[in-house]
């Protein structure tokens, strides 16, 4: 017998409406002259700090072209159990983003190595030391992601609280631990060596063959290719464990161990 439906979880882009007056015709001519020059069916969060009537003002999101899919948990959330509409965490402090820094070379922070030098060396100039293996085989991944129009990066501090380290273009690697409330983001594949408590994506814009890599796996959301996994769905013996994920079209998220590979 066919299954009536399948729940797949997506990631979904949405902006967040920040209010901070009830009163209806201030808050409906501020929303219209936002939506003059906007895109019509944007997805919104509602995040208020007033006790506003919550039916009144989905009415007039509604009737300028946004679509409200729920609110910040706080002082709507009693209104919108009553209207049956999702409610969602408080926002705590403001994400920072940060840029990938690397330990070794000041100068390299931030930045992708190429994976060659137009300059040739001096003929003079002493040999570079024999690489280690680890080393050529990262020598090896630039060039490659090079060939293809994109450049891993690699980021050896700690991704702490309230920071989202985003890569762009290129396999992310992350040499250290990702706290809890903490995010990482890459379009192909995301590396971390190291404990991972907070969020991680890749495949952002949509790459189903990105993976995860994981040396200590418990995050708070998973992702890959915009299909997500909260912690609490997350298999029990995959926690704390050295783990791949991946996207299977039928499946979805795809768990396994790296000591079974």
């Amino acid at each position: 017998m066919n299954k009536a439906i399948s729940l797949f979880g997506k990631m979904l882009s949405f902006s967040r409406l920040k209010i901070h007056s009830d009163d209806m015709q201030t808050l409906q001519a501020a929303i219209n002259d936002l939506m003059q020059n906007s895109p019509k069916g944007v997805p919104v969060l509602i995040d208020s700090d007033v006790a506003l009537d919550l039916a009144q003002c989905l009415d007039i999101l509604w009737q300028a072209g946004l679509q409200p899919i729920g609110v910040s948990d706080g002082v709507l959330s009693e209104q919108a159990r009553a209207l049956r509409l999702a409610i969602f965490p408080a926002e705590g402090k403001r994400i920072e983003r940060i840029r990938p820094r690397r330990d070794d070379d000041g100068e390299r922070a931030g930045v992708a190595v190429p994976a060659h030098s137009t300059q040739s060396a001096p003929q003079s100039a002493p040999q570079a030391a024999p690489q280690s293996a680890p080393q050529a085989a990262e020598a090896q991944t630039e060039q490659d992601l090079a060939a293809a129009g994109m450049t891993g990066i690699t980021h050896t501090q700690i991704v702490r609280s309230g920071q989202s380290l985003q890569h762009i273009g290129g396999d992310l690697t992350v040499v250290g631990s990702v706290n809890d409330g903490a995010e990482v983001i890459t379009d192909n594949n995301l590396h971390i060596y190291g404990r991972a408590l907070g969020r991680l994506v890749a495949g952002a814009t949509g790459d189903k063959d990105a993976r995860i890599f994981c040396q200590r796996f418990n995050p708070s959301l998973v992702s890959v290719a915009g299909t997500y996994c909260l912690r609490e769905a997350i298999p029990a013996e995959m926690l704390d464990q050295a783990v791949q994920v991946s996207y299977d079209e039928q499946k979805g998220l795809v768990f396994t161990l790296l000591d079974d590979l």
